[in-house]
């Protein structure tokens, strides 16, 4: 027979030894989205509407080019996150094992085709 209190038993990595790294990812890109997205938006602001030519110089040069491929990546990364918490909270058996599949490649796709788009603009 144990003798562990409750608070020994609930401290760590909780029940399910996963929630509190799958937390802590969520606030760290929380952050980096709210460092970056002020970034983006003055940096494509400045770019918006511009004709073509313009577009390529100016993603040619290695912040903005930065900066948009950083957003891109951990908001896409954080959305998936995100889904994937509200899909585990409301879908059951292989339906959530399913969307999660579904949301994971969405999510990754749409960060290769964002990176392919940027690297033909900057190259």
């Amino acid at each position: 027979m144990q003798y562990i209190t409750d608070r020994k038993r609930a401290s760590g990595l909780g029940s399910a030894k996963s929630g509190t790294m799958h937390h802590w990812g969520m606030m760290v890109s929380a952050v980096g989205l709210a460092i970056l997205l002020p970034l983006f938006v003055f940096t494509f602001g400045c770019i918006l509407g511009a004709p073509y030519e313009e577009v390529v110089a100016y993603y040619s040069r290695p912040f903005p080019a930065i900066v948009a491929a950083l957003t891109l990546i951990v908001g896409m990364v954080h959305f998936k996150n995100g889904a994937q918490v509200a899909i585990e909270d409301y879908a059951r058996g292989l339906t959530r094992q399913a969307l999660i599949l579904a949301v994971t490649f969405l999510c990754y796709a749409m960060i290769a085709t964002g990176l392919f788009g940027l690297v033909r603009l900057a190259l």
